[in-house]
């Protein structure tokens, strides 16, 4: 005859079925958290402006992450934001990481990249805010001592495998040029085009020794190209050698304003990730404002510009940092309250 269940052996049979139960679910995989809008900086001053405008209270560690910026911060409203620590290797490789973690799901997202940049004084001013439709790589390239180039050359830098300056090179490193989407450039262009910029005292001072428009009018929001490269290059020589050399990569259709070191490698990781299928390329806006000029004004020498643009004198650090969220914000806003719209590709005008 079969014995009945006793009371206490029935109860442990129970709790031993529900601790397994959530012992089970404990081990499944949560589902990857679904993001609308990434925003990438670089360095710590760069992320602060977004973090308490768009609530971004939640923490996310991420493997592969520099270990100064080792997490993402998000929000509810499907809005994350990361920091990938300055320069072409830092940037590549936390982009990776991210974009090939697990955690998210990306496929739908749009990335902002918004950092600060040096800026061409005939394009813009302290705390100008600039939207890029190019992004050119300013480090693939071959160069020769300005005091060893052959006579008649302007600049000692050309295309790899060319022959002189000048010559547009053939694309061999997929990072020398990208043209970014037309469609979010112009829809972030008129949601930005109204905001609200920061200026001070300290910059408007510094400005005023330029003798021309723009770079001694007030900051606004304006569309030029960014240039990448990992040294901090300055002076009238360079950055005519600059301007020239994203005329030659874009076709003469770039025009070249900002100055920053890692928006070639976060694009390139960016591409590497669309080519997984975790992502897609379309869906990227970079904005950079103006934290200083890239060459001097009238009177005053390319070292002691450069000075001015390391010890914080042309005042334009605080105001360009603020710019980021005050020309930026809006895009976010609309991509987050309009998602049925957004999701499905960027809306027309």
């Amino acid at each position: 005859m079969r014995r009945p269940m006793t009371l206490p052996l029935k109860s442990c049979i129970m709790a031993l079925s529900t601790a397994l139960v959530a012992c089970l679910a404990a081990a499944q995989p949560a589902a990857p958290r679904e993001v609308k809008v990434l925003i990438v900086s670089m360095f710590g001053p760069e992320a602060r402006p977004w973090v308490e405008p768009l609530t971004l209270t939640q923490e996310i560690a991420v493997p592969g992450l520099s270990a100064e910026y080792p997490m993402l911060r998000c929000n509810d409203q499907g809005v994350c934001l990361m920091t990938t620590g300055m320069g072409h290797a830092n940037a590549a490789a936390s982009i990776t990481a991210v974009m090939l973690s697990n955690q998210f799901d990306f496929r739908k997202a749009y990335v902002l990249v918004s950092g600060i940049a040096g800026i061409d004084p005939k394009f813009g001013t302290t705390g100008t805010a600039a939207w890029a439709r190019y992004v050119v790589s300013f480090g693939v390239a071959h160069e020769i001592d300005a005091r060893e180039m052959p006579t008649g050359w302007n600049t000692g830098l050309l295309g790899i495998m060319t022959k002189a300056p000048g010559e547009k090179p053939k694309f061999a490193y997929n990072v020398e040029s990208v043209r970014l989407n037309e469609a979010l450039l112009q829809k972030a262009l008129a949601l930005s085009r109204n905001a609200k910029l920061d200026d001070n005292d300290k910059a408007r001072a510094y400005r005023a020794n330029y003798k021309a428009a723009p770079a001694n009018e007030a900051p606004r929001v304006t569309q030029c190209d960014s240039l990448s490269g990992d040294t901090w290059w300055h002076g009238d020589l360079l950055g005519k050698a600059a301007s020239e050399w994203v005329k030659t990569l874009t076709d003469g259709l770039g025009t070249y304003c900002t100055t920053q070191q890692e928006d070639s490698a976060t694009l390139n990781a960016l591409a590497r990730a669309a080519a997984a299928g975790k992502f897609d390329l379309q869906r990227v806006a970079v904005l950079r404002s103006a934290s200083n000029f890239d060459r001097p004004y009238p009177g005053q020498s390319a070292y002691e510009s450069l000075m001015a643009s390391t010890n914080g004198a042309s005042g334009g650090f605080v105001p360009a940092l603020r710019n980021l969220y005050a020309a930026g914000g809006p895009l976010v806003a609309d991509i987050v309250s309009h998602w049925n719209v957004w999701a499905g590709g960027v809306p027309p005008p």
